[in-house]
């Protein structure tokens, strides 16, 4: 029976023995279950529609529909899967950045490329949160994180803060954290409705505010409600904190 936690993976090749090569490669790797196989793009279609994959391994010279076609209309899906290239050309590689690859193997593919490029798709999805921005362009809405676990969902309106720390932004909400390689940059521009710059490393949730405060030593801070504690305000943001707080918080 397989994990619950494992992370479904779509192989699509034409050559039969490419797709059990990599198959070998994938199952010998923890975390990670083949959930079916295609042959060129029209299967492989059908199948992310029947399969809902996590993740797609995909070859680019296939019959009809190749593999960056399929990926073209892959990434306008709602939910995509994780593209990952692997193939024996190496001019396509420009043209998968385009669609949102998370890697472009080479054949062979070795063991230990694959085994980095299926742990990079495991974080979040960038087509899946733009898909969901466009429909959601700040009301009431979830933001989808792909994790280690698979795909989260968070409530916008649930977010406390978000915070950056080096190459990661930590999402602080109600139900806990969840880890996702979106900059705040990305989160900020797509919900300015729900999330606030406060700080170089800080966007917080708006509902969660509840004032403005001056520390002892002149440092300023977002109080946030239901004692869910205080963060440090930037000299930088804290005028546009202020105008917030004027224009949301009258009185």
């Amino acid at each position: 029976m397989a994990d619950a936690n494992s992370r479904s993976v779509l192989i699509a090749d034409d050559e039969p023995l490419a797709r059990e090569r990599i198959r070998r490669l994938v199952e010998a790797l923890p975390g990670y279950e083949i959930c079916g196989e295609a042959g060129d793009g029209e299967e492989v279609l059908g199948e992310i529609a029947r399969q809902a994959p996590d993740i797609l391994l995909l070859d680019i010279r296939m019959p009809g529909m190749d593999g960056m076609e399929a990926a073209e209309r892959i990434a306008a899906l709602e939910a995509p899967p994780a593209i990952i290239f692997c193939t024996a050309y190496d001019h396509y590689a420009i043209q998968a950045f385009d669609v949102h690859a998370v890697a472009y193997l080479l054949k062979p593919v070795r063991r230990e490329a694959l085994a980095e490029a299926l742990k990079r798709a495991g974080r979040v999805n960038r087509v899946q949160m733009q898909a969901l921005a466009e429909k959601d362009p700040g009301t009431d809405g979830q933001l989808a994180i792909r994790t280690h676990r698979g795909t989260e969902l968070i409530d916008l309106q649930s977010i406390l803060y978000c915070e950056a720390d080096q190459k990661y932004v930590t999402i602080h909400h109600l139900r806990g954290e969840t880890v996702t390689d979106f900059t705040l940059k990305e989160l900020e521009n797509n919900y300015p409705r729900h999330l606030l710059r406060i700080h170089r490393h800080t966007l917080v949730g708006v509902r969660f505010i509840q004032a403005l405060l001056k520390t002892s030593d002149g440092h300023n801070v977002i109080d946030l409600t239901d004692h869910h504690g205080r963060l440090p305000v930037s000299r930088r943001h804290t005028a546009s904190v202020r105008q917030w707080l004027k224009e949301h918080r009258p009185g």
